[in-house]
């Protein structure tokens, strides 16, 4: 499967300004594109590519005042497949982790694990460990929590989604990731590219989108508790411990938003060659 990718983000800027964007894949899927990945700035800015402690690709720049585009597109391979699954993935010991998993384990900007832990104990603590224990969190974000973009807050956190019972998609996945950190569990917070492949449109325009992973076994498992489902087409761009870590732009300054289009649509073959 061809997944044509791509974003068309524009401010105005009152000042000089400079600004930190994490717009591409990310390096786990560089072997799958079939296009060059790369931010295009207008007008013309000197960019510094650099990687983060996260493993995430990050572009550093210096915006000057007027209107700033950031755009890119690009063509990717994908299996077509739905999200791999193990419902007998087994929870790893917290003295049997990796030493860069534990970091997945504790509070951070928007999960409030120290919050959390006895309401995770008390709502999932009998559940199944392993694979079962993660859907059932999943399984219950889902159900009590309500989506819609009017419910969007830049500083709302999992406590917050908790009591409120209200958000958009990575106000789901931060409540259902401090619920696995309070059952010791490492959970970690992706943002990405999420098209309508395989499932009816959707009636709102194309976003970035946010999911979570969930280490088990051996290896991070994909988990979406605000779409419920296995899913196609899942083109990760970052991970980080929320959506501190992965911010698609950081501005030390104030720009005002005046565009913001997604693209991520499959395509033929036939049709990407003709481009």
């Amino acid at each position: 499967m061809l997944i044509r990718l791509g974003y068309d983000i524009r401010f105005e800027v009152s000042e000089r300004m400079p600004m930190v964007a994490l717009l591409n894949v990310h390096s786990s899927r560089d072997k799958d594109l079939l296009e060059p990945d790369k931010l295009h700035i207008d007008p013309n800015a000197k960019v510094e590519q650099y990687v983060d402690s996260f493993g995430n690709y990050c572009s550093r720049f210096v915006a000057q005042p007027g209107e700033l585009r950031l755009w890119n597109s690009t063509l990717i391979e994908d299996s077509g497949e739905p999200d791999a699954q193990n419902p007998a993935a087994r929870e790893v010991p917290v003295e049997e982790l990796p030493h860069e998993m534990l970091r997945y384990l504790l509070a951070s900007r928007y999960c409030e694990v120290d919050l959390l832990s006895q309401i995770a104990i008390e709502l999932f603590g009998n559940a199944a460990p392993g694979w079962q224990r993660v859907q059932a969190i999943c399984d219950w974000v889902h159900g009590k929590v309500t989506f819609g973009y009017n419910f969007a807050r830049a500083t709302k956190t999992a406590l917050d989604v908790y009591t409120e019972r209200q958000g958009v998609c990575r106000d789901f996945q931060h409540l259902a990731i401090t619920f696995c950190r309070s059952l010791n569990i490492p959970a970690r917070y992706v943002t990405g590219y999420l098209g309508d492949i395989g499932v009816p449109a959707a009636p709102s325009p194309m976003d970035f989108s946010a999911w979570f992973e969930a280490y088990l076994e051996d290896r991070w498992w994909t988990f979406d508790a605000r779409h419920n489902q296995p899913r196609i087409g899942r083109v990760v761009m970052a991970t980080g411990r929320d959506a501190a870590d992965v911010a698609i732009t950081t501005s030390f300054g104030n720009p005002r938003l005046i565009r913001f289009d997604v693209v991520t649509d499959e395509v033929a073959q036939e049709a990407a060659v003709e481009r």
